[in-house]
């Protein structure tokens, strides 16, 4: 028997050959793993991944464009500015124009009715003038109301038991003398004398000389004292054409038949018989 029978061997058993190419493999892969980081971690270690965000260069260019920009934006705010401005301005003138269209137009619309109503007031009175003018020429076609003129004879207009200026005394006197001593004079409308004169101004001046102080207008001076029938008329009587109230005329009653007015710009003050425009009424002041 030997004497190494009972030693044990030292040897490691064998592996099978699938075992060990498994191990082989699985080693393999761990090492090839380990180099592909180590590689790997190599590389990003020697180049690190840095991102730069980049920002722009301002040039001169740049500025000049930006300030471009600037201008712009600022001449736009000016432009709606003035834009708005005028828009108000054009709003504003359209109202102007609006309220001064309607004062024209109620303007407008009073003026035709005065001048309407001074047609029917000019009508009223042609035809009273002619009225007068009939009644008068009945008159003086059957002889009554012959009355002595200024030369002391002659067929003037029937003015009832008036035999002329010479009749005329005192207050009355002083008017008729007065009136007569102002015909020639001009006519302006608003004159009251010495040197030229309207119908109403005339008058007022008349009675100013013996300290009566009458309206200024006519209408007024148509209601200023007792309504009198022309047939029965003295010296010193106003006389109107139109109605009591609103007469457009007047003129003071000098005897014989005859009138001192300040008729119009193209006669001025004159001396008429009443058959040349007969008048429509009369008052007494005296």
């Amino acid at each position: 028997m030997s004497h190494t029978a009972h030693i044990r061997s030292h040897r490691k058993p064998r592996r099978s050959a699938s075992t060990l190419a498994v191990r082989a493999g699985v080693a393999g892969g761990v090492l090839s793993t380990l180099a592909v980081a180590g590689a790997s971690g190599s590389a990003n270690a020697a180049e690190p991944v840095t991102q730069t965000l980049e920002l722009p260069t301002l040039t001169a260019d740049l500025a000049a464009q930006a300030a471009q920009s600037a201008d712009a934006t600022e001449q736009a705010a000016a432009n709606y500015q003035l834009q708005a401005e005028r828009d108000a301005a054009a709003a504003k003138a359209a109202k102007k124009a609006e309220a001064d269209l309607a004062d024209a137009k109620k303007k407008a619309a009073e003026a035709k009715k005065k001048a309407e109503e001074e047609a029917r007031r000019e009508a009223a009175a042609r035809a009273s003038r002619t009225a007068e003018r009939t009644t008068l020429s009945a008159s003086a076609d059957t002889g009554t109301g012959t009355v002595l003129g200024d030369s002391g004879t002659g067929t003037g207009v029937g003015t009832g038991t008036d035999t002329g200026a010479s009749t005329a005394t005192g207050s009355a006197a002083t008017i008729v003398n007065f009136v007569r001593a102002q015909v020639g004079k001009a006519y302006v409308p608003g004159a009251t004398g010495p040197s030229a004169y309207d119908c109403s101004g005339l008058v007022q001046t008349a009675f100013r000389q013996i300290n009566v102080s009458l309206p200024r207008v006519s209408q007024d001076q148509s209601t200023a004292g007792t309504q009198v029938s022309l047939s029965n008329l003295q010296p010193g009587d106003i006389l109107y054409w139109g109605s009591a109230g609103s007469a457009y005329h007047v003129g003071v009653y000098v005897g014989g038949g005859m009138f001192v007015g300040a008729q119009n710009s193209s006669t001025g003050v004159v001396e008429r018989p009443l058959s040349y425009d007969p008048p429509t009424g009369a008052v007494r002041v005296l």
